[in-house]
């Protein structure tokens, strides 16, 4: 009893972290190993794409001066990826259908918050494995939030602001897709969707009896009384 009392006390004064050499590097007791290599939420053009939470863990050297030449390829990089992602949302959204109009509207968006992606210069936007930096949080969450954006607009209001562009409606372009998507249509336009475009805006339209109707003007009211 006195030998083994004696072998935990030695055992438990043994300097921390001392672990016998003999173990080898994949047993429980051996040292911990630090893997450094890239894992698959590393943040990129697919996830971006995707939609997928990701992380910003791109291998990039220190930041540098401004450099005007790194800014601009930034901001090329991702004008070029541009019409492929708003093409890809837009087909995703509306199971392989196509709306050109859409396209341009969400490359504009795009445009305009690329033009704040260049990071001034001072570092890559992606390393050479297309990870974006950690110092392109912003853009990456901008660009996202495009996408997400213009998705919705696909789901929600594409037939219908294609319909409302044939039917001559007021509202068309741009302002349709914002305006359907958030449900904020003005009286005219909705009258005018509520009468020609019925089923293809049924989702984003209310009932009928509570659209508010423009009322005739003076010169239909004297026409119909001449008549009459």
């Amino acid at each position: 009893m006195k030998a083994m009392l004696l072998s935990l006390l030695l055992l438990g004064a043994a300097p921390p972290g001392a672990a016998p050499s003999s173990l080898p590097p994949e047993a429980l007791g051996a040292p911990p190993l630090v893997d450094a290599s890239p894992t698959a939420w590393a943040c990129t053009i697919d996830t971006l794409r995707a939609g997928k939470e990701c992380v910003f863990e791109a291998e990039l050297p220190p930041s540098g001066a401004p450099d005007a030449s790194v800014e601009s390829a930034n901001i090329k990089l991702l004008q070029d990826a541009s019409r492929a992602l708003c093409s890809e949302a837009i087909r995703h959204a509306r199971d392989g259908v196509a709306d050109p109009k859409l396209v341009s509207v969400c490359e504009r968006k795009y445009t305009t918050v690329v033009g704040r992606c260049g990071l001034e210069g001072q570092s890559p936007v992606v390393d050479a494995k297309g990870r974006f930096s950690p110092s392109a949080r912003a853009c990456y969450r901008a660009l996202s939030s495009v996408l997400q954006e213009v998705q919705l607009m696909a789901t929600v209001a594409s037939s219908c602001c294609e319909c409302s562009a044939r039917s001559q409606c007021p509202g068309n372009g741009e302002a349709c897709y914002a305006d359907v998507s958030r449900q904020q249509a003005g009286p005219g336009a909705l009258a005018c969707l509520d009468e020609r475009c019925r089923d293809a805006c049924s989702m984003m339209l209310p009932p009928s009896a509570s659209i508010p109707r423009p009322s005739p003007s003076r010169d239909s009211q004297d026409t119909g009384s001449a008549a009459l």
